[in-house]
Formats: structure tokens, sequence, C-alpha cells
């Protein structure tokens, strides 16, 4: 099956307004909000939102940058050597608002992982999740509170959110991995 497109640049900057909306109405403002993106997609999603909101809000909401590679449940059991990226979170998480940012939510199995990551550096009053695209299946009780799209998908497919920062362009792309 050839690649499908699903969602073009213009899709994925519209959802990231919205989501942007959505997260300001949601905490009522920038107080006490941070942004903490998972390696890699939801990094450079996480500093679109914090663009957005600055825009909106005139306020550069602190963000930061979480690598989840240790608290992984499947990191013994790959077959090669992780490689584990620096985290970057510059300020206090105690009481704040967070917002996780991740491109695809698939099983929630990378949430749970972001979620005992992110605790390990403080006690924030509240996580929220915020994904371009949720795909189903999930395998523990993980929610998003902001959806960009919620694209239906079997098992068998793969959904790649190529991003202009690392790709090249911005598209959500389907396309079956059998």
């Amino acid at each position: 099956m050839p690649k499908k497109l699903v969602m073009d640049a213009a899709e994925i900057d519209r959802s990231l307004t919205r989501i942007a909306y959505e997260i300001l109405e949601k905490n009522k403002g920038v107080k006490d909000l941070v942004l903490v993106g998972i390696r890699t997609g939801g990094v450079f999603l996480s500093e679109r939102l914090k663009k957005k909101i600055l825009e909106i809000e005139g306020v550069d909401v602190p963000s930061g940058i979480l690598d989840i590679t240790l608290y992984r449940d499947d990191v013994l059991s790959a077959h090669k050597k992780p490689k584990i990226k620096k985290t970057e979170i510059p300020f206090c998480l105690d009481k704040k608002k967070a917002i996780l940012v991740d491109d695809v939510l698939f099983t929630g199995r990378t949430i749970r992982a972001a979620m005992d990551a992110l605790i390990d550096f403080g006690r924030p009053q509240s996580i929220q999740l915020a994904v371009l695209i949720d795909r189903g299946h999930r395998e523990l009780p993980i929610r998003a509170d902001f959806v960009g799209a919620n694209l239906p998908s079997f098992l068998w497919e793969d959904i790649s959110v190529n991003l202009i920062e690392t790709d090249g362009c911005d598209e959500v792309v389907v396309e079956d991995s059998n």
C-alpha cells in the first residue's frame, strides 16, 4: 500500500493552533503552565505550541525536553543498546501545570514512561497530555487532554508524523507495514 497523506502542513498548523487555544482555555491562561516535549517529535511540537501561546497571550511559557529511554518498559527487551539523550527541564516542576507533548498516542506506554520520568523532576500540580495524533489501540488507561486528530488505524499500519525540523516537510502519513 502506498503512503496515504492524512494531514498536510496547513492541517498540522491549524491543529496546533486549536490545541494552543484549548490549553489556554482549560488552564485559564498561562499561570503556572509549562510545556514538556517528549523526545523526539514531541520536542518540536512543544516548541511550536510555545510560539503559538506566545502569539496569543504574549507570554513566553517555560518549556523543557524529556528523554524517556530509561523509563520504557521495553528497554531491556530491545536487542540494541538504547541511545540516551539529554533531558532538559530548566525550571521547577513543583505546583506547575505540566503539559506533556508528543506526536502520536498509541498504546499509552510512552506516556506512562514520560509521567514516571517527569515525576522524578518534581511534583507538578497536574500533568496534561497534548498529542497531534491519537491512533487508538491503548494498552494502558491513558487518554490525551488535547488531540490534533483522532486517526483510527489498524495495528499493521505505521503512522508517521514528519516534521520540517527533522524530515524536511510537515505531514502525517499512513502506510501498511506488512
